[in-house]
């Protein structure tokens, strides 16, 4: 038989496919988890994508979700971590519709949509994934056999076939439990108690925790983490954060009044597992309210804390509370992330928690010890009346704080001209700042890092390789300030603040006002870089490079200079075998590839809405090619531009 053109292209197309298969072999082509896998290591082995060829990285497909901000009570942003699972590529949108999509092209397979009720006013504004779990126990093509999880913002957990994208019906109630029953859920018109991120599996037993509202009150709603039976939705067991039960040991530790009425310390973070050791890992939110602490004297442990439950069970193993007491709103954000350190010659299984304070914690994830020591430094204490401090937080000795902790001066302040540098500095003149941990006061506290880090939900990535850690970090300044109950609402009203967040923080002697200090051209008053980029060496425990992330092209009020500031940022770095960081985040509109060893930018890539979110990347299973894909649709808190975009690179062909 005559080999012909066409019969050519066929056996090139068939060598390559047998080839890419081959080189993969030992390859997870797939990214099957929220943050790549369940302890959340946000890396990829893939290779195909290297630092000699990703230069020529070009748009492949675009998908549109069809929403968009304007139809909600409260615009929303869109932190989706999309997951590819047996061919589909799975994303969800901030109100809770799922997606499934062909992942070589962009083409709709299937959606969900939950109709969730988008009048009413949530207190988060985003759904960051979903989570999938093939039933070993069930037939291969059977309804249900792989079931994709998503929870939502009015606190359904739901249950879809991921063949079709119909509900489970033999899931909680056709398909759905709602999470917000027994968690003394308050009579309110928003949506206060929410489910942001995706829940994790261990086994047969999905888990799940929650995301509440901050600020309102005392008396919150429970920051409870619970397990279901992730065929039925039946709930096999709870752990609540707040001691409120004389036998539990840290009972002792609190005014049983004040245990028993305090709310929150919700894990609203995803959570990782170790399915191997059947633990997850939970990390803690703060108790209620966030910024004064009078009515929940003590430490308030296990608010704030990196816990170890069985997963199975929810039998506490261990636990580590990074910040006593907190009136910073600095709960732990971000996904632990599980790791294989190098130490000392030998191979330990550790956990690596993000923090906002810009500090990352080391653990070895069996027992809870540092890896990496941890001092009990002496921090500044409260001139309010009624309030009692921690005399000291919890620092480790290594690595060295990612983000700026230091007292804000006049010296500080920045400007695109004289005048408004010269207002800023008046502006930082007015106020308390001695450092971190400096406390909300009555004249106003200037907070650094604030109380949206740091770091936040985007995490960080590990290479095992190179035992390198990738952090995004904010650097920018906000003021806190309590008001006496009896000024409260004239001060709300009184328009002299603007741009001001005010919250009552009802059951205590005073509300509060935040936002960040801002100059008249609405540029950070802190000077440069608002966000940075860090490398850390994870076997030593130093930063390896640093650098600002970011260019104010998108940011500044008019035409400027487009200079690489360091923008301030809400999304995660990715890292890949092919010594390649991707990540957005930045208060740009781009995606950026860096070198891993240097941190130079080798790519960027334009989006066309903000891209506050954490990239993935997949190699195709039908063209064989390495896709990167990132959610471009903004984020509100940072000013962004909205969108509804899901955007995938690839090489050319």
């Amino acid at each position: 038989m005559p080999v012909n053109a066409s019969s050519t292209h066929n056996l090139f197309a068939l060598f390559l496919l047998l080839a890419t298969a081959l080189a993969g072999a030992e390859e997870a082509t797939e990214w099957r988890h929220y943050g790549g896998d369940p302890g959340g290591g946000q890396y990829s082995n893939i290779k195909q994508i290297n630092a000699g060829n990703v230069g020529a990285l070009l748009p492949a497909w675009i998908l549109r979700t069809g929403e968009m901000s304007k139809h909600a009570a409260r615009p929303y942003g869109f932190q989706t971590n999309p997951i590819l699972l047996n061919g589909r590529l799975l994303l969800s949108t901030s109100s809770g519709i799922v997606i499934a999509a062909d992942p070589g092209t962009g083409r709709e397979l299937w959606r969900y949509n939950p109709e969730l009720d988008r009048s009413r006013r949530p207190a988060e504004i985003g759904n960051r994934g979903v989570s999938a779990w093939q039933d070993p126990l069930a037939p291969v093509d059977a309804l249900c056999a792989t079931r994709i999880y998503i929870g939502i913002l009015d606190s359904r957990l739901i249950a879809l076939d991921g063949t079709t994208g119909r509900p489970c019906n033999d899931f909680g109630d056709k398909g759905a439990i709602y999470l917000n029953r027994n968690v003394r859920l308050r009579e309110t018109d928003s949506l206060n108690y929410t489910l942001t991120s995706p829940p994790v599996i261990v086994g047969d037993t999905l888990i799940s925790g929650s995301s509440v509202g901050d600020n309102g009150a005392v008396e919150m709603e429970l920051g409870i983490v619970r397990g279901f039976d992730a065929r039925t939705g039946a709930q096999r067991w709870q752990w609540d954060p707040i001691p409120r039960h004389p036998n539990t040991p840290e009972h002792s530790q609190w005014q049983p009044e004040q245990a028993r009425t305090t709310g929150a310390a919700n894990a609203w973070a995803p959570l990782a597992a170790d399915t191997e050791r059947d633990l997850v890992f939970i990390p803690t939110g703060s108790a209620s309210p966030d910024f004064y602490g009078g009515e929940r004297l003590g430490d308030n442990r296990w608010a704030n804390s990196l816990v170890a439950l069985k997963a199975s069970t929810g039998e506490f193993v261990w636990g580590q509370q990074l910040v006593h007491h907190d009136v910073w709103d600095y709960d732990l954000p971000a996904q632990p992330v599980l790791v294989d350190l190098d130490r000392d010659g030998k191979t330990v299984p550790a956990v690596i928690q993000a923090t906002k304070m810009g500090m990352l914690f080391t653990f070895h994830r069996e027992t809870g010890e540092p890896l990496f020591a941890i001092e009990e430094r002496a921090v500044p204490q409260s001139d309010v009346p009624g309030e009692k401090l921690s005399p000291t937080q919890p620092f480790p000795v290594a690595p060295p704080p990612l983000s700026r902790q230091h007292p804000v001066t006049e010296e500080d302040s920045w400007g695109m001209a004289g005048f408004d540098r010269w207002l800023c500095a008046r502006e930082f003149s007015r106020y308390r700042s001695e450092g971190i941990y400096t406390p909300p006061s009555l004249q106003g506290t200037l907070m650094l890092p604030s109380y949206g880090g740091g770091m936040n939900w985007g995490g960080i990535a590990f290479d095992p390789q190179t035992q390198t850690a990738v952090a995004n970090s904010n650097e920018f300044a906000t003021v806190v300030a309590l008001i006496p109950r009896s000024e409260f609402e004239s001060v709300a009203r009184s328009g002299d603040y603007p741009d001001s967040e005010f919250a009552h923080q009802n059951g205590t002697p005073y509300g509060m006002r935040r936002q960040p200090v801002l100059s008249v051209l609405g540029t950070p008053c802190l000077a440069p870089p608002w966000g940075t980029i860090t490398a850390v060496d994870m076997k030593r425990g130093t930063i390896a490079w640093q650098k600002p992330l970011g260019t104010i092209e998108d940011l500044a009020p008019g035409p400027v200079p487009n200079l690489e500031l360091g923008v301030p940022i809400m999304g995660g770095p990715i890292v890949t075998a092919g010594g390649l960081i991707f990540t957005a985040g930045a208060a740009d509109n781009y995606l950026r590839a860096l070198d891993l060893k240097s941190g130079k930018e080798l790519w960027k890539g334009r989006l066309p809405a903000g891209g506050q979110a954490t990239p993935m990347t997949y190699i195709d299973s039908i063209s064989g090619k390495q896709f990167v894909v990132i959610a471009a649709g903004g984020h509100p808190g940072l000013g962004t531009t909205p969108g509804d975009y899901v955007v995938a690179f690839a090489l050319p062909d």
